[in-house]
């Protein structure tokens, strides 16, 4: 699978728009591609810009060189050793999206989080790194070891809480550049990083999340005429981060009509051809809480389905802030002509599939709302 998707990165990279039309018009070097990329049913190189070094395209029209450059027959063969840059940097991203589903009532039903870390390298020669993180099982290690060595119950506490909060992370994958055997000894990531941007590492942490952006609704239906709604979102994380960017999708009745608006942050727009009313917050700090109110006519009578009712969905970035709580320990790069680099590490949490469910419409209520 990991093969199958670095093949269509490859294609992508080629002929921008990966469709039947285009592979049926690269029919020529895709074969060429595949004759690099697999021998003998074993996947090769599947770097895109090394391919490109070698093969080319020009209006359909392939081109090969009578001499593979040097990454290609060595074994780092995705990474050239004569990259050079005036000014050294790596940037890191730790990207957190978050999967969750929840019930009206706020119970999780269910929850996970998928992690990467990508980065972006500008370095020259051929350098190597070596990422530290806050892993449970290197904590656990080390904290045998110290006790192996006589250090006790004190060494042991040193490689655990005194470090700070570790995770144990699931699903594990790595970019072909990180050493596996050095990972599977003592958990350090070794690797010499191709050059530009890539896909250090992913993961999944199976774990129970608290609603990051929690939303309360109320949905009153006044006979068959009207449909008013009332949804309070509130923020779940400390005041001192913030989410960007917020959007939440609240579906309405297909044959909902006259749309009125009113929200305390923000602005509301109706999406017909979702059947959702989208409410766009561009910055919801933490620990705040804003509503918005809504109003449709419903010119048919219909019996909704509740089984098939949407569920509310949540969009979001929230800066500097990560919910699992991973940790970049350290960043080393070692190269041999002892050039001094930048590393920059960025946290980032989104969402991914986070869904909370809606209650059902309350009818003839006591409940008043008020008017918009």
């Amino acid at each position: 699978l990991l093969f199958l998707e670095n093949l269509t990165q490859v294609f992508k990279g080629y002929f921008k728009t990966l469709e039947e039309e285009s592979v049926r018009d690269n029919f020529v070097i895709i074969y060429e591609l595949l004759d690099e990329m697999i021998d003998y049913g074993y996947p090769q190189t599947t770097e895109s810009k090394i391919l490109q070094e070698y093969i080319t395209q020009e209006s359909h029209a392939l081109e090969v060189q009578t001499r593979p450059p040097s990454s290609i027959t060595g074994s780092v063969h995705w990474r050239q050793s004569d990259i050079k840059y005036r000014k050294n940097e790596v940037f890191l991203d730790v990207v957190e999206s978050v999967n969750l589903m929840a019930n009206a009532n706020g119970n999780v039903l269910r929850s996970e989080v998928l992690g990467s870390v990508k980065m972006r390298c500008y370095l020259s020669g051929m350098p190597e790194l070596r990422l530290g993180l806050n892993d449970k099982v290197l904590f656990e290690n080390q904290a045998r070891a110290g006790n192996s060595s006589g250090g006790g119950a004190g060494a042991g506490g040193q490689g655990g809480s005194a470090r700070g909060k570790s995770i144990e992370m699931d699903d594990v994958r790595f970019h072909q550049c990180v050493r596996l055997a050095r990972f599977e000894s003592d958990r350090t990531i070794s690797f010499v990083p191709p050059d530009g941007d890539f896909e250090l590492m992913s993961y999944r942490i199976g774990m129970q999340v608290k609603p990051l952006i929690w939303c309360e609704a109320a949905i009153e239906r006044y006979s068959s005429s009207r449909l008013e709604y009332m949804i309070k979102a509130k923020t779940q994380f400390k005041r001192r981060s913030s989410a960007n960017n917020v959007e939440i999708w609240v579906p309405v009745p297909e044959d909902a009509d006259s749309p009125k608006f009113k929200a305390s942050a923000g602005y509301v727009t109706y999406a017909p051809e979702q059947n959702s009313v989208v409410w766009k917050i561009k910055q919801f700090p933490g620990g705040k809480e804003y509503v918005m109110r809504a109003h449709f006519g419903l010119p048919s009578v219909k019996n909704e389905d509740v089984e098939k009712r949407p569920p509310i969905r949540v969009k979001f970035e929230i800066p500097y802030f990560t919910v699992s709580g991973i940790q970049v320990r350290y960043l080393k790069i070692v190269e041999k002509t002892g050039y001094h680099a930048l590393p920059w590490v960025r946290y980032i949490t989104q969402n991914g599939e986070y869904n909370l469910r809606l209650p059902e419409p309350v009818k003839n209520s006591s409940m008043v709302m008020a008017p918009l």
